[in-house]
């Protein structure tokens, strides 16, 4: 998928300030709000308000001066959350072993919605998920949207990440 006039410029922004985008959504027709989702890109600590806030000021300066969106937004910059989305292929291996649920293009044998454990993605960019007992195996351009299930497990992970952290 061909990253968009949006994502050229606000990439590399956000990159260079230590940050990973993960997500960045236009919505709305009257008016609209540019969505900016960031996480950190080593992934050693949460993202935080102030995270937020900096990475929203750098915007808001580059996007002023390249005025790529022709009507009136608000720019959103926010964290991914406990059950985030998955929108690049290293991140089905960093969140593997955890419930995903995804939404497909094409149908994979003869299903467009598959929910299950997360077994991660191979050298050809296909994610394998185990779903009731057998292993869908989806290629990664095939994948409308996917994101972590929200369960006690996952929310247990998130704190003991979130205790280390806080140590270090």
């Amino acid at each position: 998928m061909a990253k968009s006039k949006l994502e050229n410029i606000i990439e590399p922004v956000v990159e260079a300030m230590g940050y990973e985008v993960v997500r960045v959504l236009l919505t709305g027709n009257v008016r609209q709000t540019l969505q900016v989702m960031i996480d950190i890109k080593d992934g050693l600590r949460p993202v935080t308000v102030d995270d937020c806030a900096t990475v929203s000021r750098k915007l808001s300066k580059i996007l002023d001066e390249k005025d790529p969106i022709a009507n009136e937004y608000a720019l959103e910059v926010s964290s991914p959350g406990i059950d985030r989305p998955l929108t690049k292929v290293q991140h089905y291996n960093r969140f593997k072993d955890n419930e995903v649920k995804i939404e497909t293009i094409d149908a994979v044998d003869g299903r467009k919605r598959i929910k299950g454990m997360l077994r991660g993605a191979d050298v050809s960019n296909n994610v394998h998920v185990d779903m009731d007992g057998k292993e869908y195996v989806i290629a990664f351009d095939n994948i409308l949207k996917a994101k972590l299930v929200l369960t006690d497990e996952l929310i247990e992970k998130y704190q003991q990440e979130q205790d280390v952290t806080t140590q270090i």
